[in-house]
């Protein structure tokens, strides 16, 4: 498919895709300059910098034009260019649309998907989403498809079982709450996938702050609880909640994945560059 036909589907795409989009873009651009890709040197075919000649440097890498203009010898150095495949899982289960802030658990890990994608292509990562129409690529189309993929409608909490490459990185956001999702995190371990999982959660879930007779209604709409003094749960509450965090990051650790937590009344950056730094784009 040449440019121009890559660029007519990425335009189709995403027409009629919501603003989260445009926003996503700002916010990559926003730590863009505050991060640093993966040049280094290596196989690959694009210039990167010129070096002092070092004794075990062949002499086809010499560049005679360079070393004529000084009177030392320098070497052409190229980029590695082996770029790296990230696809990402977003948790569409019901409990994901909670918010007590602005925005839902869903809508910010829409946001720092898209926006952490966004700054992936930049460096010259291939990115996708699990489950969406096409493969991942370096470009504004896979960009697109990711968009249009998390806004159509689905309600799956668990990544499908997709075969991934050995050495693949999967980016996964979720309250991991889901019965299953951490034996989950160890089946796609033991295929050699490299993983990051960023836990998100609402403030209010995380702090509790209900006093009073309360109502607590079940995101899927049934085991509703009625309490009379909902402060009286809160230790409780509070413990149990942390003890699940633990055991999230736990189960990374021994995978020898990475994991971390983003509050939805936290700005978003901090997040995003923490995450591009996991990956490797710190470089």
């Amino acid at each position: 498919m040449n440019f121009s036909a890559l660029q007519h589907e990425a335009d189709g795409l995403s027409a009629g895709l919501p603003p989260l989009m445009v926003e996503a873009d700002h916010l990559a651009a926003s730590v863009s300059l505050g991060v640093h890709g993966r040049r280094r040197a290596g196989m690959g075919e694009s210039f990167w910098q010129f070096r002092r000649y070092a004794s075990h440097d062949s002499a086809a890498a010499i560049d005679w034009r360079q070393s004529a203009r000084s009177r030392h010898i320098f070497v052409r150095e190229r980029e590695w260019e082996a770029a790296q495949t990230v696809w990402f899982w977003r948790d569409a289960s019901p409990g994901m649309s909670f918010r007590s802030e602005a925005v839902s658990k869903r809508g910010r890990s829409d946001l720092l998907v898209l926006a952490l994608a966004s700054l992936l292509v930049r460096g010259g990562e291939r990115v996708g989403l699990l489950g969406m129409e096409g493969g991942p690529a370096a470009s504004r189309v896979a960009l697109t498809r990711i968009g249009r993929a998390l806004f159509a409608p689905a309600s799956e909490a668990l990544p499908p079982p997709l075969p991934l490459a050995r050495g693949s990185q999967l980016v996964w956001f979720s309250d991991f709450l889901e019965p299953g999702a951490l034996e989950a995190v160890d089946r796609l371990a033991r295929q050699g996938i490299q993983g990051h999982l960023v836990r998100v959660v609402d403030p209010a879930e995380e702090d509790f702050p209900y006093t009073g007779r309360t109502r607590f209604e079940s995101p899927r709409g049934d085991e509703d609880e009625i309490f009379g003094r909902a402060e009286r749960l809160r230790d409780t509450y509070r413990a149990r909640f942390a003890a699940h965090g633990e055991q999230v990051a736990s189960t990374a650790m021994k995978l020898g994945w990475s994991a971390t937590v983003h509050r939805t009344d936290h700005a978003p950056q901090g997040a995003l560059i923490a995450l591009h730094a996991a990956i490797g784009g710190g470089g």
